[in-house]
């Protein structure tokens, strides 16, 4: 029977409790000695263990790609929003032995040895969780890294999830595989949800200072699992369990997918009344209270808001309930990409020319601005939309060189090159379709030089004159 902790207070967590696995714990954190393991070094793994090494605390690094353990050991970043130096700063070879002020300083060691996980306290998983090709949750990368935790975990361990999936995909599909030999949990090792909050590109927040959600299998679970996080995150928020952890995720994302398909659907009925959308957001923006705005797009991308709500929508089907409002909100969002590249195919009717043949030049195929993530970018729809209809499609992005030979999910395979964005480039085309608003677009030059622009982000309206060509879309 688990030991009753259900305080978080730190005098608490100092007690012995005789015959538990878990007890050495508790002083490990508090005295920064507790090494963690991070598995799966992407966008939510890197800058995470960058930030626990930054915080005084040793740090193993995993990933299935070598590449990616080969880059980050010479200091090289692949993620635009983490500085190669950081990653430089954190190395063994560049932290001090014995700093000059007497703190101590973390060390980040990648590391291709998973074997080196099981000499790791905490075990932070951090893998991708894609839709199936039926829109169902992928979890193979979970169920296959909970088996390699499984084969290394010692009494002791705890083990943490930050893999955005349904509510119960801790307790129902990683607890099972950790509890195989007899193992229990809340004796032999933790087991604790904590959603990663990631947002790339965003400069007013990071990992540090984002609050972080924790909720354990088990109360004593939680309480470890918080007072983790608490050694290297600013404000840690404790839930009861790790099932409101897990659903507190999707409702973030769902909220915004939701708010976000009701503007694309304004939109869309706003341009055939004459209404200039971004007009009415604006307005409605003025009330001080009831109202957030949401912002049109040419679709939703990223790795959560187009993904995140259907694992909901498929463990909803379980309990007999269908969420309408989830799937609605899918459905509108994926179509916005064939409604864009309609306008596109309108707009150069007006200027009496076909879209079969036209030159058409993109502008961003990062599904964001200021990144080089490209997942479920709905840019690449787009390009795939009109080249399937004839249109000579070529693209601009400052973070994406190349768009060679990478086969996406429903995508055709790609092989281009990311054209310079000059006058030249600009004259040259039929129509300029801004699809991502990267901050290093010259908005003005782009508007005084593309002979008609479809813009879906509203990024040259400053600087719109009479008698340009620019259609909302």
């Amino acid at each position: 029977m688990e030991p009753n902790i259900e305080s978080l207070e730190r005098p608490i967590l100092s007690r012995a409790v005789p015959g538990n696995a878990l007890i050495d714990l508790p002083r490990k954190i508090e005295t920064r000695e507790v090494t963690v393991a991070v598995i799966g070094l992407g966008y939510v793994g890197l800058p995470l263990s960058c930030t626990i090494a930054e915080a005084g605390i040793d740090v193993w690094g995993f990933d299935l790609d070598p590449a990616k353990l080969e880059a980050l050991s010479r200091g090289e970043s692949y993620v635009r929003s983490i500085e190669g130096e950081r990653v430089k700063n954190v190395l063994p070879e560049t932290v001090p032995a014995k700093p000059a002020n007497g703190k101590r300083h973390g060390k980040f060691t990648p590391c291709p040895d998973f074997a080196t996980v099981a000499d790791c306290d905490a075990v932070l998983i951090c893998v991708p969780t894609p839709l199936s090709e039926d829109r169902e949750p992928d979890l193979s990368a979970v169920i296959h890294t909970a088996e390699a935790v499984a084969g290394v975990l010692r009494p002791g361990h705890l083990v943490i999830l930050e893999s955005t999936s349904y509510p119960g995909t801790t307790e129902e599909v990683v607890l099972p595989i950790l509890e195989r030999q007899g193992r229990q949990v809340g004796i032999d090792f933790a087991l604790a949800f904590s959603p990663e909050r990631e947002d790339p590109g965003n400069e007013s927040f990071n990992t540090k200072s984002i609050p972080k959600l924790v909720g354990g299998v088990t109360p004593l679970c939680g309480t470890f699992a918080t007072e983790l996080y608490r050694t290297f995150i600013d404000q840690v928020e404790p839930v009861p369990n790790a099932r409101v952890a897990e659903a507190a995720k999707l409702l973030e994302n769902i909220f915004r997918s939701v708010n976000i398909a009701m503007v694309n659907e304004l939109k869309m009925l706003f341009d055939r009344m004459g209404l200039d959308v971004w007009e009415v957001i604006r307005a409605a923006s003025t009330k001080p209270f009831g109202f957030m705005p949401f912002y049109p797009g040419p679709g939703l991308g990223g790795h959560c808001i187009p993904v995140d709500p259907f694992y909901l929508t498929w463990k909803a089907r379980q309990y007999d309930f269908s969420t309408r409002f989830i799937e609605l909100a899918g459905e509108i969002n994926r179509s916005m990409p064939f409604y864009v590249a309609n306008r596109v195919a309108g707009a150069l009717s007006q200027c009496g020319k076909t879209l079969e043949g036209a030159k058409i030049l993109v502008l961003g195929v990062a599904y964001k601005k200021d990144v080089n993530d490209m997942r479920e970018s709905p840019a690449l729809r787009l390009i795939e939309i009109l080249s399937s209809r004839g249109a000579d499609v070529r693209y601009n992005d400052p973070f994406v060189p190349t768009l060679r030979s990478r086969r996406l999910r429903g995508y055709d395979e790609f092989d281009l090159e990311s054209e310079p964005l000059t006058p030249e480039t600009l004259r040259a085309v039929d129509c300029v379709l801004v699809a991502t608003d990267h901050s290093a677009y010259d908005s003005e030059m782009i508007a005084k030089h593309a002979p008609l622009i479809v813009d879906t982000r509203n990024a040259t309206a400053p600087f719109r004159r009479p008698g340009d060509r620019v259609v909302r879309a």
